[in-house]
């Protein structure tokens, strides 16, 4: 009797788990799968090619570069000019002017009322080489001096004797430089002797 109960309740486990075998049943793992990359490395020659675009670029950057600073730094040379020569242009009409009061003054009158109106003359001339001074023109001194053709003009030669070779003996109309430019060369007359213009002529 014992037995049977055994037997009984043996297969009633063994049902019951197939029961629940078929209600849950293992679920399999997902087999992982591979994937496969290929990695392809360049060839020497086209790492040379590369190697060759860079050092190009890289030139060209650099040419670029300086192109930059030398376009900037020519602007602001040019700036420096314009605002140190900005007058200049004024100052060589002036010395025109000049020459005409230079002219006036020199003029010999017995008359008392143009005298008088010559008087007025050498103020404002002496005021308007006061004020070209003070901005930096200069008449260029040119008598007696060595012939320098920087500053000179030679229009015509003759020979003294008493003066030494390339020495300006007449002074045409003068000169005048503005800071470190020539706004007009003086025009002289220069001594040389006739050996040395042979000299020259040959």
């Amino acid at each position: 009797m014992h037995n049977r109960y055994r037997e009984e309740e043996k297969q009633e486990t063994k049902l019951k788990n197939t029961i629940d075998g078929e209600a849950a049943p293992e679920t399999a793992a997902p087999e992982a799968t591979e994937v496969e990359t290929e990695v392809s490395f360049p060839t020497k020659e086209e790492i040379e090619e590369l190697t060759a675009e860079i050092k190009k670029l890289n030139d060209l950057y650099l040419r670029t570069l300086a192109d930059a600073e030398n376009y900037k730094k020519r602007i602001n040379e040019e700036r420096i000019r314009e605002r140190k020569y900005g007058a200049q242009r004024i100052f060589e009409k002036m010395i025109s002017v000049l020459d005409v009061f230079d002219q006036a003054l020199n003029v010999e009158t017995d008359d008392q009322k143009l005298k008088n109106f010559l008087i007025g003359f050498t103020m404002i001339n002496k005021q308007l080489k006061e004020i070209a001074e003070e901005e930096g023109v200069k008449k260029i001194e040119a008598l007696n001096q060595k012939f320098d053709p920087t500053y000179h003009h030679a229009m015509e030669v003759e020979y003294n004797e008493e003066k030494d070779d390339n020495i300006v003996l007449e002074v045409y109309q003068n000169g005048y430089t503005y800071k470190d430019r020539v706004l007009r060369p003086a025009l002289v007359k220069v001594n040389k002797s006739k050996k040395e213009e042979d000299l020259n002529n040959e």
